[in-house]
């Protein structure tokens, strides 16, 4: 775990920054991986799926009827349409 401190005009302010580790136990290992959190008190959440929000779903669904219609462009041609609009 590492600490960022940061001043802002005669003000201190310390920013805990936390790791996120995502594992993938099987079988009697959960058990194990999640007695080891508890008694390091550390804070964790079981997930078994990824929930993304309702707008990332929305999105994606619009982006694959997008392919389906063939309304698709290469990386190239992306990039000399973004280069042309600044």
């Amino acid at each position: 775990m590492a600490f960022l401190l940061v001043q802002q005009i005669d003000e201190y302010f310390v920013y805990l920054i936390m790791s996120t580790y995502i594992i993938h136990p099987v079988g009697e290992q959960e058990k194990i991986v999640k007695a080891f959190l508890e008694a390091l008190d550390i804070s964790f959440e079981k997930g078994d799926e990824v929930a993304l929000p309702p707008h990332v779903l929305e999105g994606i669904a619009r982006g694959q009827a997008d392919i389906a219609a063939g309304r698709t462009m290469s990386f190239d041609e992306f990039k000399s349409r973004m280069k042309s609009a600044r």
